[in-house]
């Protein structure tokens, strides 16, 4: 009987879960994009160089450390001839990464990308046409910067709106953008939209099942950035983003965590993230993910309010913020406060 009754609860806290929003049903099913990127077979079999690290296998330290081992012009063919592997390659170089992206995209025939690859001066950290398309691009130097901040995005972002024009703030280019334009030289954001979002309110922003995915590919990411000599940075994470950076957090190599929007991070508490990062979190009293209840039960729902008192996060003022996009818009006390904290100066 016991059992019983648990269960009967249960079910009804996962339906609330499910229905907590209006439209919460309304999205559908996404399949997360993992393992090595296109074209690995041609570049296993690519033996000019004697064995190619493994795309699947290898760390982005042995990555890093089989490029050091070239010369420039055995890179630029590397580059050259596999452009979607090398562009996509954790560990590879930077700037070497942006030459193959623009390869890649040049060489590319599909319209959804189009606008990735007509801006001069673009720099695409990683761009992968399988599905809905993933992408990162850099705003400022990431050679020379002393300081990198990363943003996480949350659902309904992928490389066809990863910078639209319309919403600008809730975009992963928009973000980035704005915090850069706050922070300016001797900084530099990325825009990360390198993992398969949630469409809609669906189950899937109701699970985990896309964040793990997501978490492995941040980590790695972080990973290739360190091991090419980046200093490590201060990560973003919005909404459904935060229970992607949750996930993450407990390898993920980051000297801040600040999430904003959160729906949870499927942890209990900060100290419960097993990070060294300093924990930070913020919401404006008109965002909807305020109504999102905040439990997790039968596989559904991320936990505690990172931005509630007991959680043990460091707030970050978002009073002028204005709903669920508007965290990193020109003017705000969110937006400041990001910048300190990017920039190092916040306490």
């Amino acid at each position: 009987m016991r059992r019983y009754a648990r269960t009967l609860v249960a079910v009804a806290l996962a339906t609330t879960v499910v229905a907590g929003t209006a439209g919460w049903a309304s999205g559908s099913a996404q399949r997360a994009l993992t393992g090595p990127p296109p074209g690995t077979a041609s570049w296993r079999a690519d033996h000019t160089r004697g064995a190619l690290p493994d795309p699947e296998r290898a760390t982005p330290a042995e990555v890093a450390r089989f490029f050091r081992g070239l010369t420039p012009s055995q890179r630029q063919d590397l580059a050259a001839r596999h452009p979607l592997v090398v562009g996509n390659l954790d560990g590879a170089p930077i700037e070497l990464r942006y030459r193959a992206n623009a390869l890649a995209l040049r060489a590319g025939h599909d319209p959804r990308y189009a606008h990735l690859g007509g801006g001069r001066g673009r720099q695409i950290l990683a761009f992968d046409p399988r599905g809905r398309g993933q992408v990162a691009e850099v705003f400022g130097d990431l050679r020379t910067a002393g300081r990198v901040a990363v943003v996480v995005p949350g659902s309904d972002i992928d490389a066809g709106t990863f910078d639209r024009t319309s919403d600008v703030y809730g975009t992963p280019a928009g973000m980035a953008k704005a915090l850069y334009a706050r922070t300016g030289p001797g900084s530099a954001v990325i825009a990360w939209a390198g993992y398969t979002t949630p469409v809609g309110l669906g189950v899937d922003a109701a699970t985990g099942t896309l964040a793990e995915a997501g978490a492995d590919r941040l980590t790695r990411f972080a990973d290739g950035l360190a091991a090419d000599g980046v200093p490590e940075p201060a990560v973003f994470c919005h909404s459904y983003g935060s229970v992607v950076c949750g996930l993450a957090a407990s390898r993920l190599r980051a000297r801040d965590l600040v999430v904003l929007g959160s729906p949870g991070m499927r942890a209990d508490s900060a100290a419960a993230l097993r990070t060294r990062a300093r924990v930070w979190a913020a919401k404006d009293a008109t965002d909807w993910i305020d109504r999102v209840p905040n439990v997790r039960v039968a596989g559904l729902g991320h936990g505690p309010d990172p931005a509630a008192p007991g959680f043990g996060a460091r707030r970050v003022p978002a009073e002028d913020a204005r709903g669920h996009t508007g965290y990193f818009a020109p003017g705000t006390d969110s937006l400041r406060a990001f910048a300190a904290i990017t920039e190092g100066t916040a306490r």
